[in-house]
């Protein structure tokens, strides 16, 4: 598929939005781009819609406004214009599409202020949305076992929560269950545990399908480091220098080994 205005706009909305997702996707193979660029960058589009105002309804209105956008993929239906919408109506299989309706219900959470009721809600919220997104990926480029790649989605989000913990904190959210150190490391090892089980059954993602898996190529190093220094999490200082992460980015891209 050829980048027309809608997907290089869609391209330079994850350069500058998600650029670890952007180096992700520009290291995969050239067919598989236009569809990872277009669902990335609806994962931004909806990320941000309930941050759009201060008034709840308001906010539900924008969540409200991708679920119908999935539904109409889901139900061939012809889709409202939108730079992002139009080509992921065009890329996306409408089977994959009723996961846009559960990763936009997930994002409501992101509209309030009430903290996760207990782990399953929390566990919910992760696979719902890092989950989701990576099996929707996945699966529009090649056979995968969907446990295994949710597994291995549940870990790499689990890795970015970490990461943002600051930033939600600043913004009033109650982002953890358990905010103290042990807590933090207890959740460290959990998102560990799933990408070393999605791993165990690497043989069950297609070649082509790992692509999407690319995209979660700092989460161990995160984990590891939340685990071996979980004050990190709170000074916003986990992370790999820039040279480490594209090189492991790179070599996971030569090998095909996420």
């Amino acid at each position: 598929m050829q980048f027309d205005a809608d997907l290089t706009a869609c391209a330079e909305l994850v350069q500058k939005s998600d650029p670890d997702r952007f180096l992700a996707t520009m290291a995969a193979p050239v067919p598989a781009r236009p569809l990872l660029f277009a669902l990335y960058a609806f994962n931004i589009e909806l990320a941000r819609a309930p941050w759009a105002s201060k008034e709840g309804m308001i906010a539900e209105m924008r969540v409200q406004w991708w679920r119908d956008v999935g539904a109409e993929i889901a139900e061939g239906k012809q889709v409202r214009r939108h730079y992002v919408a139009t080509p992921l109506a065009r890329l996306l299989k409408p089977e994959l599409a009723a996961c846009i309706d559960t990763m936009a219900e997930a994002r409501r959470w992101d509209i309030y202020k009430d903290p996760f009721e207990d782990q399953a809600e929390f566990d919910r919220y992760i696979d719902r949305t890092s989950g989701s997104l990576m099996w929707m990926a996945a699966a529009s480029l090649g056979p995968a076992e969907e446990d295994v790649v949710r597994d291995f989605g549940y870990g790499a989000g689990v890795a970015s929560w970490l990461r943002a913990i600051p930033e939600l904190e600043a913004q009033k959210r109650i982002p953890l269950l358990d905010g103290t150190l042990e807590g933090v490391q207890n959740l460290a090892c959990k998102g560990l545990e799933r990408l070393q089980k999605a791993r165990s059954q690497r043989a069950s993602v297609s070649k082509p399908s790992a692509v999407a898996l690319l995209a979660g190529w700092q989460a161990e190093a995160v984990l590891k480091q939340a685990i071996r220094q979980p004050g990190r999490v709170a000074q916003g200082a986990l992370g790999q220098s820039e040279f480490r992460r594209r090189a492991g980015l790179m070599r996971r891209a030569v090998t095909g080994r996420w």
